[in-house]
């Protein structure tokens, strides 16, 4: 089986192929930082750490699109939305609302926590649990609620 390492990269030759602008400039950006972290750390990269990667340049489009929207620049929004629904096509399946709640509950039972003062300790185990399978904002803000009750 391919990696996504892998996967990626063959899905950039094929958007080269297809003269897809938007696909190929994408595709390099997540490659380019996929190398960086590879050299980073030294070793070739797992598939959990290349959707590390991936879930960055997500969180960034989406800080983009909010941006230009503000200011105002549509086109620019688009070419940001085109790039996060290519990159969305890496990530694992994402987990329902009902998913995230259930794992947080085995969480906070699994550690004990009781209150706010122990919410570092969840989101240190759900986001582990629950990589690229979930956004992190969502995760926290679960916590948050299930700790303040």
């Amino acid at each position: 089986m391919m990696s996504l390492q892998e996967q990626i990269s063959a899905a950039l030759k094929d958007a080269m192929r297809a003269r897809d602008e938007v696909k190929m400039s994408t595709l390099r950006l997540v490659l380019t930082a996929i190398k960086k972290r590879e050299k980073e750390a030294r070793s070739l990269l797992e598939d959990q750490e290349v959707i590390s990667v991936i879930t960055t340049q997500i969180k960034q489009r989406r800080e983009s699109i909010e941006q230009y929207r503000q200011a105002g620049r549509e086109d620019l929004a688009q070419t940001e939305e085109s790039e996060l629904q290519i990159l969305q096509g890496y990530m694992p399946e994402q987990v329902s609302e009902e998913e995230i709640s259930n794992t947080l509950d085995e969480i906070i039972a699994e550690v004990g926590a009781a209150s706010m003062k122990d919410m570092g300790t969840v989101m240190k185990a759900a986001m582990a649990k629950l990589a690229g399978k979930a956004e992190g904002g969502a995760i926290n803000a679960m916590v948050k609620e299930k700790l303040s009750s």
